[in-house]
């Protein structure tokens, strides 16, 4: 993996931490939740030198970037390439619902994929979820968390942005897995630009949820990073004070 595909998946995953708000982080206070994981943190100082350089890489390269391809983009040809990005990441969604042994979503994974790659023109559209099949969102951290492995502290990583020991550590493998798209291209300009497109997306797709942000940016991001990640790995399944 050279470094303009590395710093590509790095800033996607440092833009990701700003849509992952979910219903249950809405309603709890961000040091309650930080007191009952007992210090999910540990290593705060550096993760905050680490955490303003990505906000600043952010800040005068990526946002400026995303704003004009969402000022520019028409909507149909926006939601027809987040969609296309999403189909090609159905292959990933199949293989964790395997090993974790949800066949019944590895099912629904296989037929979107068919389904949207043919009937949806390589994803373009997104017929899958029109004739009920949702989209499910499936890593190897969420694998791995499934097995009973624990998150291990949380981690700041330079480019990569919000991670924890466990789900860096899978985030490496699959690099080296093979099923994701950009390990399938071997053509070095083309995936760098579709890696780049997609970054460019998602960042542009995150622009109207900045607002939610509130108080101290780093603790938000880290305090719903990480509910987040214990909202996926238990499939929801949480209990009503979460």
């Amino acid at each position: 993996m050279n470094l303009m595909n590395s710093t590509a998946h790095g800033l996607l995953a440092g833009a990701l931490a700003l849509a992952l708000v979910i219903p249950a982080s809405a309603n709890e206070s961000e040091d309650d939740y930080a007191a009952e994981y007992h210090n999910p943190d540990p290593w705060e100082p550096v993760n905050r030198v680490v955490f303003r350089f990505n906000d600043t890489l952010d800040t005068y390269a990526l946002k400026p970037v995303a704003q004009g391809y969402d000022r520019v983009m028409p909507t149909p040809l926006n939601d027809g390439i987040t969609n296309v990005f999403n189909n090609l990441g159905e292959p990933k969604n199949l293989v964790n619902n395997l090993l974790q042994g949800k066949f019944h979503d590895a099912s629904v994974d296989l037929s979107r994929f068919l389904m949207n790659t043919t009937v949806g023109v390589v994803g373009l559209f997104d017929v899958a979820t029109r004739m009920g099949l949702q989209r499910n969102d499936e890593d190897l951290g969420q694998t791995l968390g499934a097995w009973g492995v624990g998150s291990g502290p949380y981690v700041m990583l330079p480019f990569f942005g919000p991670s924890t020991l466990r789900d860096g550590s899978a985030f490496v493998v699959e690099g080296y897995a093979g099923y994701s798209y950009g390990s399938q291209m071997d053509h070095v300009p083309s995936r760098n630009t579709a890696l780049g497109v997609d970054v460019v997306d998602t960042r542009a797709g995150l622009l109207s949820q900045e607002r939610l942000i509130r108080g101290d940016k780093y603790r938000f991001i880290r305090n719903v990073w990480l509910q987040n990640r214990e909202y996926k790995v238990l499939d929801g399944q949480v209990e009503d004070d979460f």
